[in-house]
């Protein structure tokens, strides 16, 4: 069964190019973003790591931690860095698990419908498609993305969705469509007008149903 929002994330055991932990033992108190590639040495692979790797210092500043996952085992990790690090110019200082039993990417659904028919597993159904799972400090999934094998993801992408849920879960609001920091936030059509006022002051009333404001400094 694939995991759903707000399901608590399996507590796995899991050996990295880093050492073995527990998933939940890692994430500890810190946000955490777990995403899968199809296999090492390959070339859009390559370029998603790298872009990772350039974006250390934003998964610093918004206290996440993240951690790669494809059925490699360890030495081909180990190795494959030093592609991801010399393509990008930046050091790949995250985890990545080997997870050649597949037990992450079965727990995950990180696999192709192929993979999971009664005959079994076969070499090509053992590459993980590009998934994303963005994971609170309290072990629960908040965010899933899937993309296909062909298909590249945009990092700039998942650094705004951990913007818009950090702010919707610590300020109370949601956010629109293409949000940024510093956008106007939706006011909960939980919350009063009144309440609205003392908590945002001047907002704007667009329908109803569809109120927005800066977020309160």
């Amino acid at each position: 069964m694939s995991l759903r929002i707000n399901d608590t994330i399996p507590d796995l055991t899991v050996e990295t190019d880093q050492g073995s932990f527990g998933l939940h033992e890692w994430i500890g108190d810190s946000w955490a973003i777990l995403f899968s590639h199809p296999k090492d040495f390959t070339p859009v692979c390559t370029t998603e790591f790298g872009a990772v790797a350039q974006l250390s210092d934003e998964w610093a500043k918004r206290g996440t931690k993240v951690i790669g996952v494809s059925v490699d085992n360890v030495e081909e990790h180990k190795k494959w860095k030093g592609d991801i690090e010399s393509s990008s110019g930046a050091k790949a200082g995250f985890p990545i698990i080997a997870d050649s039993g597949l037990e992450v990417s079965k727990a995950f659904d990180m696999l192709p419908a192929e993979a999971y028919m009664p005959d079994g597993r076969t070499p090509n159904d053992s590459a993980t498609v590009r998934a994303v799972f963005i994971i609170g400090p309290d072990k629960k999934l908040k965010l899933s993305m899937t993309y296909p094998m062909t298909v590249g993801r945009n990092f700039a992408e998942v650094v705004r969705a951990l913007d818009a849920l950090q702010t919707s879960t610590g300020h109370g609001v949601a956010t629109p469509a293409n949000w940024n920091v510093g956008d106007d936030v939706i006011i909960p059509t939980s919350v009063s007008n009144e309440d609205a006022k003392a908590k945002f002051g001047d907002f704007e009333t667009v329908l109803p149903y569809l109120r927005k404001a800066p977020l309160p400094k």
